[in-house]
């Protein structure tokens, strides 16, 4: 009698039920990995993975969804502190941990632990009232950027302010505010130097639980209106150093911090050749959605291995460049579906990406990525058969 061999399926559980856990799931398929979602309502982008839907703050849906699964990772960062620890309290395998997980979660303790660290950031300060953001516009040329703490992504959150009045309504808000899960000091908004900068980087890297680490190519990553557009890989004119420290940065965030899985490091390029640290996301990010096509390992599949210790992948890129370029708003009839049938015989070697979210003004809806070894050609392809898609 021939005897079946058995297997071990691995269970990850997702919290969150956005466009990330959408496309996480691919990549479990392809790992023979169970994925399951605990989604915040119905019909969200990953609801064909969704087990659950219910309150990622409540500290009992959350430990019943986690029953069951070897590790637990998330969507966004938005889970609170006490729920994060109840699970690891219950044993369960939490990636990113919480204590990493808190200086994504709050940008005032993201630059005191960077500070620590020794790496680069802009000049900046936590300021709790008008006097003091008065102070810092007056040593810092009389212009500056003030940013809420917690919840802002987007170029939401984000102000530019050349008087202290400006933030007014922001400090109003403080008075209402509790001291956050890590700190009994006073609710704070951060504010830091206009840095002028040539463009915007982001270095991305994986790490598992037993500290292996790799990194993929640092991107150039544009933005309109505060949100990512465009995304070119490698970063065109990366000088061999701005590469390496690019990297070094993001591995010594990475180590510094204790981060499992996935990190993107979103990082200044400065017109005095400077590279500064800007944000932190702790999970797979829309400036790493390029590897999906253009990578020997995307970092779906990338934060899936870390966060089950597996052993990481190749990071290079398939072909001499990839641009990946969100698509925004999309047809008013049809979705992106719809459009399907001329852009595919307009640019057939464009890789499309629908994230089943209906169409809306200013909305993401998608992205595409096209690669090739001409540049311009690569840009052009990607651009022109977003466009169709947008509109």
């Amino acid at each position: 009698m021939r005897r079946r061999r058995a297997t071990m399926t691995r269970t990850i559980g997702v919290i969150g039920g956005g466009q990330l856990a959408r496309m996480m799931v691919p990549a479990a398929i392809n790992l023979g990995v169970d994925i399951r979602v605990l989604a915040e309502a119905d019909g969200m982008a990953a609801a064909l993975a969704a087990s659950s839907v219910g309150d990622y703050r409540d500290v009992d849906t959350v430990l019943a969804f986690a029953r069951g699964v070897d590790a637990v990772t998330f969507d966004h960062e938005h889970v609170p502190q006490a729920v994060l620890r109840a699970l690891v309290d219950a044993g369960v395998a939490v990636h990113p941990g919480p204590d990493a997980l808190r200086y994504a979660q709050d940008k005032v303790l993201m630059r005191e632990r960077l500070t620590e660290l020794g790496l680069p950031v802009p000049i900046w300060a936590r300021v709790t009232s008008p006097a003091e953001l008065g102070d810092f516009l007056r040593a810092n040329g009389g212009v500056a950027v003030v940013k809420t703490p917690r919840g802002g992504y987007d170029g939401k959150g984000v102000r530019v302010v050349r008087d202290a009045a400006d933030a007014d309504d922001w400090f109003a808000a403080l008075a209402d505010a509790s001291p956050n899960d890590d700190s009994d000091a006073a609710p704070a908004l951060l504010v830091e130097e206009l840095v002028d900068f040539r463009r915007e980087l982001a270095q991305s890297v994986a790490r598992r639980p037993s500290g292996d680490i790799v990194a993929w190519p640092v991107v150039e990553s544009v933005q309109r209106d505060g949100v990512c557009a465009e995304v070119i890989a490698p970063a065109p004119q990366a000088a061999l150093r701005a590469s390496t420290v690019a990297s070094d940065i993001a591995y010594a965030v990475a180590e510094g911090v204790g981060v499992t899985g996935v990190l993107a490091v979103e990082l200044f390029e400065t017109t005095d050749d400077r590279l500064l640290v800007n944000e932190l996301a702790m999970r797979p990010h829309n400036s790493g959605h390029w590897s999906i096509d253009g990578s020997t390992t995307s970092q779906f599949e990338q934060h899936l291995r870390a966060v089950l210790d597996l052993p990481l992948g190749a990071t290079g890129c398939r072909d001499a460049w990839s641009v990946m370029v969100n698509v925004f708003g999309g047809p008013e009839a049809g979705g992106l579906a719809g459009r399907y049938p001329r852009m595919f015989a307009d640019h057939p070697t464009v890789k499309v990406h629908n994230y089943g979210k209906e169409s809306r003004p200013g909305r993401k809806v998608g992205h595409v990525t096209a690669g090739g070894d001409e540049l311009e050609e690569v840009v052009f392809q990607a651009r022109a058969a977003a466009a169709l898609l947008a509109t």
